[in-house]
């Protein structure tokens, strides 16, 4: 079911934005060479317990994993493109990792990640994450009202096209609120002018990713995060964003996005 959120709920899932954007910043702080994934892990879990909030993965357990996750943050490096579980790995220079963070916050969800590329960057890495931070702005740039949900995906898909990347269809954007994935399915490609008729009071987190040589997954083998088949590395980036009466809300812009937005 699609809700649209009235002006004191939006209220609250700008809240639930800002925490969300201030635990991927001081994520973001936190990554370097040295450092370990579960302490990337662990900041996020200490920052959930010092606002109370609640962690969308530790109990998220939905067909497609093995168990539940158990863990605070999805931390994706190199060929993982999405669904990364932290285990005992320390990030080495030239490593590609990609963190995805969701928590409720009074019982309202917000959901974003980021790419960020470890110690000495590497040209073909720096291409593929500007192509996913440019279909993300380019997605987020048509979430307004009388637009239609195509018109989103199609954005993505063309600045992925268009950078000669494929796009995989099976994981995308989705519905955020109560929960951290609700209607409508948001894909990463599609045709302009389909779809849902956006208004006002939509909430979704769009979510563009792409692998540099492949658009085929595989789950490895701890069940949950999912690789490419050719062991070609991946980026991925979110936000989320909702549809007002003057145009699209982004709810979880971190620092420096913020301070460049003038907000």
């Amino acid at each position: 079911m699609i809700e649209l959120r009235t002006p004191a709920e939006l209220d609250g899932l700008r809240a639930a934005g800002r925490f969300v954007a201030d635990v991927l910043d001081e994520l973001l702080d936190t990554v370097d060479v040295g450092v370990n994934l579960l302490d990337l892990d662990r900041v996020a879990a200490r920052m959930i317990a010092e606002r109370g909030a609640v962690s969308c993965y530790v109990d998220y357990h939905p067909s497609f994993g093995r168990s539940p996750f158990g863990k605070n943050l999805c931390t994706s490096v190199n060929d993982a493109a999405l669904h990364g579980l932290p285990y005992d790995r320390v990030l080495v220079d030239g490593d590609l990792v990609s963190l995805d963070f969701a928590a409720s916050v009074d019982s309202w969800v917000a959901d974003s990640a980021v790419t960020v590329q470890v110690g000495t960057p590497r040209e073909d890495d720096q291409r593929l994450v500007t192509t996913v931070e440019r279909a993300l702005v380019a997605g987020i740039e048509q979430f307004r009202p009388g637009n239609k949900l195509g018109d989103v995906s199609y954005a993505i898909g063309r600045v992925a096209h268009d950078a000669g990347y494929d796009v995989n269809l099976q994981f995308g954007g989705h519905g955020v609120g109560r929960t951290m994935h609700g209607d409508p399915h948001v894909p990463n490609d599609g045709r302009p002018g389909r779809g849902l008729k956006l208004r006002p009071g939509l909430v979704v987190a769009i979510e563009p990713w792409l692998m540099q040589g492949t658009a085929e997954l595989y789950q490895d083998d701890d069940g949950w995060t999912l690789k490419s088949v050719d062991g070609s590395r991946a980026a991925h980036v979110e936000h989320t964003v909702a549809v007002t009466e003057t145009g699209p809300e982004v709810l979880t812009l971190r620092r420096a996005q913020r301070a460049e937005a003038g907000v």
